[in-house]
């Protein structure tokens, strides 16, 4: 492909649509990385392709939650949106730096991974170029029309409250699903969550009660993910050595370090997608149960808390702080309404106590966004499997009635078909590659046949061979 200038200017928005008889080749529902990276990527084909996009919120974010301003997100620079597929691609984070006078100092920085806030400037700086992105814009259903052979993608315009402007419908031939997850409370803190008095809160909230947190007399973090390692250490640095009264529990069995082997690495690739999606459906549900989305922590934060704490100890005693894995919350409830009392099983142990709190902070990950809202309308095609979850075949798109002609992908929210290395930011580029492959029925993005030196299974998963074009989809090189 033939990359554009170094720092894109923006672009003309695609042409607007004022019915059926013109409609867009595909409508993204979310603009987040998996739908920017499909955006980018099908920017600037030769004989066009005609994509929309809508986001609800006012500028794009690369993660739901940065509980800690400054925290480095465990995103290789390589794992942008889209390097992995077309490395000369003009929306690629090296350009982006190129952009802004910084690819120098990058160099000199050594970093192999990237801020948080830096890579969220990143995607708002392809954002800002591309065409065909509308932010602040919530789409309300999306159903098949029959007589037409179209999806009809109903959206809502917002104003700066979140108040709705103007009604809108958007006619496409396909539809892609980019809505990402949402924070998820564990089943006994969640009626605490909805009573303000105390704070317990998801770690996702946490910058706006940080002054609180940092107030309150004894806090607790629940979870051993990166959030939670990040919130822990900012707390820690941020109260008096002596005064520190914090408590951090997980029921993980170790405070882990996410730093992998190369081969381990290999779980995070095309080819473990392809043999995850092929095993039965009980082992998938196996391998990952919930749909939960949280890790481990980066080793130099773990590095730091060790650091904070021992330095806590030079004058003599101990800071305190506990930190206990192998934990989980039975059961909580409020004591008055100034504390919070967490009832606490050790998972190995069978052993059981209870810890009063003044505030809780819950790192405990996040969950796919459910799609049966957004969805309601498409119930009658939709097929599903034995625990009434949609499927989505290797392609990453629903699988609907045969009389449906168009298709609908997922860019998101496949961990119970594609396992939770399907969401791993070095799958971002390739699955949004898969997408436009199958669209457009060609290859403007040929994908390697083997991407691991391990085989998943006793029998070598092929990748799927591009079909051709269903009806009424648009080939890349002009309109049939």
């Amino acid at each position: 492909m033939t990359p554009t200038p170094t720092a894109p200017e923006p672009v003309p928005a695609p042409r607007r649509h004022a019915g059926p008889e013109r409609p867009h080749d595909l409508v993204g529902v979310g603009i987040g990385p998996g739908n920017l990276s499909l955006a980018a990527l099908a920017h600037g084909f030769p004989g066009g392709l005609d994509t929309v996009f809508f986001e609800r919120a006012a500028v794009f974010h690369s993660h739901p939650g940065r509980p800690v301003e400054g925290a480095t997100a465990r995103t290789p620079f390589l794992a942008d949106l889209v390097t992995l597929a077309d490395p000369t691609s003009p929306w690629t984070f090296l350009n982006y730096l190129r952009s802004r006078d910084r690819l120098l100092p990058f160099h000199a920085a050594g970093r192999l991974h990237v801020h948080r806030a830096e890579y969220d400037a990143y995607g708002r700086w392809v954002s800002d170029h591309l065409p065909g992105l509308h932010f602040r814009h919530q789409v309300e259903a999306v159903r098949w029309n029959p007589e037409l052979d179209l999806f009809e993608v109903d959206h809502a315009r917002l104003d700066p409250d979140g108040e709705t402007e103007v009604l809108g419908r958007a006619y496409a031939r396909n539809v892609a699903l980019g809505i990402g997850s949402q924070p998820d409370v564990p089943e006994p803190l969640k009626p605490l969550v909805a009573a303000p008095a105390v704070p317990v809160l998801h770690s996702a909230d946490y910058p706006a009660h940080r002054e609180a947190l940092l107030a309150a007399g004894h806090v607790t973090v629940v979870g051993s993910g990166q959030s939670g390692a990040d919130v822990f250490l900012d707390l820690l640095r941020h109260r008096p050595p002596g005064r520190e009264g914090m408590h951090w529990i997980t029921r993980t069995d170790a405070f882990a370090s996410a730093e992998r082997s190369r081969l381990g690495l290999e779980h995070l690739t095309p080819d473990h997608a392809r043999y995850f999606h092929e095993l039965p459906e009980q082992a998938r549900d196996d391998l990952v149960p919930g749909g939960r989305r949280h890790g481990a922590v980066a080793r130099d934060t773990l590095d730091a808390i060790h650091d904070e704490l021992y330095r806590r100890t030079v004058q003599g005693g101990r800071p305190d702080a506990v930190l206990t894995p192998g934990v989980h919350v039975r059961t909580a409830g409020r004591l008055a309404t100034t504390k919070v009392e967490l009832h606490l099983e050790h998972v190995r142990q069978g052993s059981r106590s209870r810890l009063t709190t003044d505030a809780v902070v819950l790192a405990t990950g996040y969950r796919e966004r459910p799609l049966h809202r957004l969805l309601a309308a498409l119930d009658p095609y939709l097929r599903r499997d034995s625990r009434d979850r949609p499927r989505v075949d290797e392609h990453h798109r629903l699988v609907l009635d045969p009389s449906v002609t168009g298709s609908v992908y997922v860019v998101t929210s496949v961990a119970h078909t594609h396992g939770a290395g399907a969401a791993d930011p070095g799958m971002t580029a390739w699955r949004s590659a898969t997408v436009l492959n199958h669209l457009t029925g060609k290859e403007p993005y040929p994908l390697p046949g083997r991407t691991a030196f391990t085989s998943f299974g006793l029998e070598r998963s092929e990748p799927p061979r591009v079909p051709a074009p269903d009806r009424g989809l648009t080939p890349l090189g002009g309109r049939p």
